[in-house]
């Protein structure tokens, strides 16, 4: 948004008065109108607040951008309608479970949501429903004006060359790192001997142990043993379904389930409560492993593959092809990152162990065999491999072609939306009030 260069003191005095009210009375008021929608002024203080109290600096002009990014979405909004685009119930409920599941997770609990929010799990879903789904159909409707925007290489040039100097992006140091794992498969013997293990747990339980003292004890779950196994209120979806199938198989407070497997063990479950469609329940895990034999055997079999890599006699991604799990061998058995959903990473966006054992390397060298477990807790070893690291530097088209056509498309979107609001709002009714005149949008509203 560009700068406010007048009438701040005005503006300041305007919002002033029109949001002082009498001692112990409130009344909201419309601050614009864009086609059928309107914005009220509680609308724009709350986001203002909750951005001022998130660390921005309180302005005239931070007012005036979220009046802008609101009428934006509203004229959104309202084509969305006037094209009939629409969003299922079905999607709008998913969204909706998505995000309470969130908030219940934040706050720790679906009690705690509720005596934040004053109200019940139901009424919070329901309060939120409209305002979902308008948010869904905004995203719709976005997405339907920037569909068929593309750039060429021609293009990214052009736009790059455009940059002045200080515009250019600036790229951090990141890193590429591959992985060749092998994981010792656990023996049907070795099952046996820890579904005896848990068996023998569950025994002591159900004479009258506590369930809380044995999760303490024995559990293999980090996050829940220090809990006495306790894992909080979750709903479907968010569990092994074996897990859930065991959990919300259990009636009453205190049930103790049968021993069940899923990709991280074996476990058996103790029902805490049920409050909806939430449950809590404690668990005791205990993880599959192979044998130390078997676990060395891996490590030898390593060492071998990084003697291969190491002479030349094959390369990491003929390596990866060759020995890699399938899991693993996607990408040429390069990591990919969940945040971005590419193969770069920023240094802390890197696992602790990882990054102290690829800085040591250069790039195009690989570690020897490194002791690892998988997100399931089990053990296994793999081979490192730093394909390339970055400096930090200013971005150029012959190193860092993505970043600028990401940029330079992004930019391209933003002026096809540009040119749209242009077309649709010199045929739709916009009004905005006189209090916010002194504003200097980006787009000529009225």
């Amino acid at each position: 948004m560009r700068k406010i260069t007048l009438f701040i003191a005005i503006c300041l005095a305007l919002q002033l008065s029109s949001i002082a009210q009498p001692e112990g009375e409130t009344v909201d008021k419309i601050v614009a109108i864009v086609g059928s929608k309107m914005i009220l002024l509680s609308e724009v203080e709350t986001q203002y607040w909750q951005m001022v109290m998130q660390g921005e600096k309180p302005t005239d002009e931070l007012r005036c951008s979220i009046l802008e990014e609101l009428m934006l979405q509203k004229m959104l909004l309202n084509q969305a309608e006037i094209d009939s685009l629409q969003v299922s119930e079905s999607q709008v409920d998913a969204e909706i479970e998505r995000r309470i599941r969130y908030f219940v997770a934040q706050f720790g609990s679906p009690e705690a949501l509720e005596k934040y929010y004053n109200k019940s799990i139901v009424e919070i879903k329901d309060e939120f429903k409209d305002l979902i789904r308008e948010q869904m159909l905004i995203q719709m409707m976005q997405g339907k004006i920037t569909e068929n925007v593309t750039i060429s290489p021609s293009e990214v040039k052009q736009y790059f060359n455009g940059l002045s100097p200080d515009s250019i992006p600036y790229v951090e140091s990141d890193l590429e790192i591959g992985q060749i794992v092998i994981i010792p498969q656990a023996t049907d013997a070795d099952k046996l001997i820890i579904y005896d293990k848990l068996a023998a747990l569950r025994e002591r339980i159900l004479k009258g142990e506590s369930f809380e003292a044995m999760a303490r004890l024995y559990s293999e779950d980090p996050g829940s043993a220090k809990k006495g196994g306790e894992l909080g209120m979750f709903s479907r979806g968010q569990m092994f379904p074996e897990f859930e199938a065991a959990a919300f198989g259990l009636k009453n407070p205190g049930d103790i389930s049968e021993i069940i497997e899923t990709p991280a063990g074996y476990h058996f479950l103790q029902l805490i409560e049920r409050k909806g469609d939430y449950i809590n329940v404690r668990h005791i895990l205990l993880i599959v492993k192979a044998s130390p034999t078997d676990l060395y055997n891996s490590k030898k079999q390593l060492d071998d593959i990084y003697a291969q890599i190491s002479s030349g006699a094959i390369s990491f991604e003929e390596a990866s092809e060759k020995y890699n799990p399938d899991e693993y061998k996607s990408n040429n058995g390069l990591i990919v990152n969940a945040y971005s959903g590419n193969t770069r990473f920023k240094s802390d966006e890197v696992d602790a162990t990882v990054f102290f054992t690829v800085d040591k390397l250069e790039p195009g060298n690989i570690s020897k065999p490194v002791l690892f477990q998988t997100d399931e807790g089990k053990e296994g070893y793999r081979l490192l491999y730093l394909k390339s690291r970055t400096t930090p530097h200013k971005a150029t088209l012959e190193n860092d072609y993505n970043v600028i056509m990401q940029h330079a498309l992004n930019t391209k979107k933003t002026q096809a939306l540009e040119k749209w609001v242009k077309e649709k709002k010199s045929i739709t009714y916009v009004r905005v009030n006189d209090d916010y005149k002194g504003c200097l949008f980006n787009f000529n509203w009225e």
